[in-house]
Formats: structure tokens, sequence, C-alpha cells
């Protein structure tokens, strides 16, 4: 039977945290959930989709319900606790400055059980918000601005921001129109570019970052594999739900990639053929920024597999620090 002891923390060190990472396909939801199980582990979803209700098949949510644990709402994946997932209305805006705040009363609570929190997920901004203990400006969404930013072609806001904040192409994904809508809104309303308005502040943990890497090609026919299981699953039939709910297309889960691919698909505007090769170039796009991202921090433990990932893990919480 798997070893559920628990990880020790005293008040001279600073709780534990592991960080499952990668791009999307690499096995991080089963990590997690294996190191979870091992080390009685509580997980925090850090994908910027899986946070909305009723995106499920498309956004590769694992398959869980809504309940309780220790008296804290969560969504259940095989019993084990999961936190800020699935529980956003589609038409809500979430700041990666909101999810931090959250995320870091989870790991609390978390930690004050004596269990391990697990943080998995492939957003790397959430990710870096944690484990550099990063202070964001704290700017109201200014709707009227955001509105008239939306309006504006990707390639225009990307110009518009890079104008403004020239470094920005270092910070923020300028192939996703929100980030880059959020960035032009507190550049704009602040007078200073985003990029200098993020701070590193003081270590809040002791963390370990793991991730699985594959080789360029093999990631892709992974990523394909999961997007034919999706359809398989239904996931068109997932986004005409969403369209019988009335959830404008502009909504920002609406926007998550896939949906907005397949959704041309959905209103007639493409041939389900022709919308489904989209997908899988659009996801392999974005895998490929996720890697570049993740890549740039050298602290992340890359592995060839999942044991290896998990022996790291033992190793780390067994030895009582990073390993080298």
């Amino acid at each position: 039977m798997a070893d559920q002891t628990k990880p020790k923390k005293t008040d001279k060190t600073l709780p534990r945290v592991v960080f499952v990472v990668g791009p999307t396909s690499s096995g991080k939801t089963a990590l997690g959930l294996r190191l979870a199980k091992y080390h009685a582990g509580e997980i925090i979803n850090a994908d910027s989709r899986q946070i909305y209700k009723g995106f499920d098949i498309g956004t590769g949510k694992p398959k869980g319900v809504r309940g309780k644990c220790h008296g804290h709402k969560a969504f259940l994946v095989d019993g084990i606790p999961h936190y800020l997932m699935d529980f956003l209305e589609p038409t809500e805006t979430f700041t990666v400055a909101e999810w931090r705040e959250k995320a870091l009363v989870a790991i609390r609570g978390i930690a004050s059980r004596g269990h391990l929190p697990i943080v998995v997920g492939g957003t790397g901004l959430y990710i870096k918000s944690l484990v550099d203990n990063l202070q964001f400006p704290r700017i109201e969404p200014q709707i009227a601005l955001r509105a008239a930013f939306e309006k504006k072609p990707l390639a225009e806001l990307v110009k518009l921001l890079l104008g403004l904040d020239p470094d920005a192409a270092q910070a923020v994904d300028l192939k996703n129109p929100r980030r880059v809508i959020r960035a032009l809104e507190v550049a704009t309303f602040t007078g200073k570019p985003f990029t200098k308005q993020k701070k590193v502040g003081k270590k809040l943990f002791d963390a370990v970052q793991v991730g699985i890497v594959f080789p360029r090609s093999q990631l892709y026919q992974r990523i394909d594999d999961s997007i034919d299981r999706m359809m398989e699953e239904g996931w068109p039939e997932e986004i005409r739900e969403a369209v019988r709910k009335k959830i404008p297309e502009t909504a920002p889960a609406m926007t998550s990639i896939g949906y907005r691919e397949l959704h041309k698909y959905i209103k007639g505007e493409e041939s389900l053929e022709n919308s489904l090769l989209q997908t899988k170039q659009a996801v392999h796009r974005y895998a490929k920024r996720q890697e570049t991202w993740f890549k740039r921090d050298k602290r992340i433990k890359w592995c060839k597999d999942e044991d290896e990932a998990a022996s790291i893990v033992n190793g780390w919480l067994g030895a009582g620090g990073l390993m080298g």
C-alpha cells in the first residue's frame, strides 16, 4: 500500500510545495494524482481554462464531481480534492493576481492540515506568481477600456502594448488576447509599463518543480491523440450547449484554444475537417509557447517519464530540500 506519511514542517522551515508543470498533454494530471495519493496531498489547479464550469472536455479537465473536503468546496477527482477548478462562470474574468491570492489561501490551508500542497498546471504566469511571489498591481478591470480593446484585432493590440512596454514580449503571452488586453489595461490606466509593475517578493515556501519532457514530434502526437479522444467524448456538443446557454463567443471561456476554432464549425463557417486541423495546429503552437516559457526557469527538474518525476519528488521530500 502507498506510503501516506505526511511531509513534516517545523516553525523554522517554510511550507513545502510541489509544482507539476509543463506543456499540454505532457501527463501533468496523472503525475499530480499519483503524487497526491502517495504523499497525502491536495491539488491546486494552475490551468487558466479548467477554472470554468461547463468547459470540461476541451480543457482536458479530469473527470470529477463538485463536493467538499475538510469543510471547503473542492472538485474531487478519484477522491483527491482539487481547488480552483470548475468554480467560475464562463463569462467571468479572473486575473493572475486573483488566482494567486486564492492559491495562497489554499496552500496555507493544506499545509495547516499537515498535507502536501501540489500545484498542477501549464499556465506559466500562474506558476511563476507563486514560485517567485510576484506582487501584481491592484488594478480593477476597466470595463469601458476593455470593451474598446476587444474590438481591435490582436495584431493591433500587440503593437500598442509593445509601444507602451517593449519588454512585454518576455512576460506576456502575445498570442492570448486576454493577457494582452490585461497588460494594456494596466499600462494605460497607470501610465507605467506592465512589466515594471510586477515585483518579486520574499520567498514564501520551499518549492520543487517537476515536469515530463517529450520530443516535439511525440508531444504533438500526444496532443493530436488527446484531441481525437475529446471529439469522441463530445467536445462539439459541449460547445453547442454553451451556444444554447447564450454564452457569447467573446466570453473568456469561449476564447479558449480549440473552442474558438471548433465554434466556426458549429456556426457552419468551416468544415469539421478544417476546424479540427486548425484546432490541432493551434494547440501545437500553444504547447511550443509553453515549452519556451518553462525552459527559461532553470529550477525545473525535467524528467523522461512519470516514474522519474515521482522519484525526484520522493527524494526531495525525504531529503528535506531541493535536489541538485
